[in-house]
């Protein structure tokens, strides 16, 4: 009997695609675990994390959430640089909610998740207009601006910031809730990128002349585009704050700004799941090498250099290629 090599996902792609009828529960396994398995698995290793480590992820969850919004923008043809402006916003409106107004976190994450996308939307509203380098400027510039003007006016505590925040209820909470909501965030997004409002975003970045020739106005949905991701950014720095029971100026540091795009580079662009992986590779490692001092830089630098020269398509799309390139031997039948 002769035998040849198949590729296992071609019939299922074509059964699947349109009609979603497959043939066993193999065919459901091969479509089903690249999305639960990820889910599984952070949730394994949060929940049996140490508490150190459980930060650690928490920390690396609300550094993903900032880098899916990086790459939804990104995907609108509007590539942010400061991202730290929506972390800052989100995490400033929930201190202030919690020192001056004394409400907890699940009433000030709520409220600085929509205030700071509104907020974040104003400021940008103007500036939707501008093109490539000179949007990503302004956006560089906002979080440093706002920095300064926090220091000079000594407002909101000043240089010493707001701290004895209301902390989450408990640190199974807060570890369990991060998870849940960058799946639901990531999901969501991906979701809506397939969606014809999805279409029409990526239409906005290929061509958005000829999207505007369809009579439809691409910086309303530019806009739109800005809130949903200045609101994720924004939940991610109220988070922050509630867990750290603190708020001062260094939520506008260029970490929160370099660190999703360092995450997007390395996980690979355009997909929302590259850059949260990206991340929960870079956060856990630079906390890895922090004992090592000012050699942490260097070798954080080298691995990003490499991963970006060597895998430029990043890593996410590598093995999504692989995963799809999986051969079997079946009999020709004669």
């Amino acid at each position: 009997m002769a035998r040849r090599l198949e590729r296992l996902d071609r019939g299922i792609k074509v059964r699947s695609d349109d009609v979603f009828a497959l043939n066993s529960w193999r065919e459901m396994l091969y479509i089903i675990a690249p999305r639960v398995l990820p889910v599984l698995l952070l949730l394994v290793l949060g929940l049996a994390a140490t508490p150190y480590w459980q930060r650690v992820i928490m920390q690396a969850c609300m550094i993903g959430l900032l880098a899916i919004s990086w790459d939804l923008l990104a995907s609108v043809g509007m590539v942010s640089l400061g991202q730290a402006l929506f972390f800052g916003i989100g995490a400033y409106i929930a201190g202030i909610l919690d020192h001056y107004a004394g409400l907890g976190p699940w009433l000030t994450i709520p409220i600085a998740t929509v205030g700071g996308a509104a907020l974040s939307t104003l400021l940008l509203l103007p500036v939707l207009r501008l093109r490539g380098i000179y949007f990503s400027m302004v956006t560089l510039i906002m979080p440093l601006m706002i920095e300064r003007i926090i220091e000079a006016t000594k407002i909101f505590g000043g240089t010493e910031g707001l701290s004895g925040l209301q902390p989450m209820p408990h640190a199974l909470v807060e570890i369990i809730a991060a998870m849940a909501v960058v799946w639901v965030a990531l999901f969501s997004f991906n979701r809506m990128m397939s969606s014809d409002y999805g279409l029409i975003l990526k239409g906005i970045n290929d061509n958005d002349r000829a999207v505007m020739s369809a009579g439809l106005n691409i910086y309303l949905y530019k806009a739109q585009a800005l809130f949903l991701a200045a609101g994720v950014g924004a939940f991610a720095g109220a988070f922050v704050t509630h867990a750290y029971q603190f708020v001062g100026m260094p939520v506008f540091a260029l970490d929160y700004s370099i660190l999703p795009i360092a995450g997007a580079a390395v996980g690979g662009m355009g997909t929302m799941s590259g850059p949260l992986l990206g991340c929960f590779i870079l956060v856990p490692l630079n906390e890895l090498l922090r004992g090592l001092g000012g050699m942490r830089t260097v070798i954080y630098a080298v691995l990003l250099v490499v991963f970006t020269v060597g895998l430029p398509e990043g890593i996410f799309h590598f093995i999504k290629r692989k995963y799809t390139q999986f051969e079997r031997w079946v009999e020709v039948e004669q």
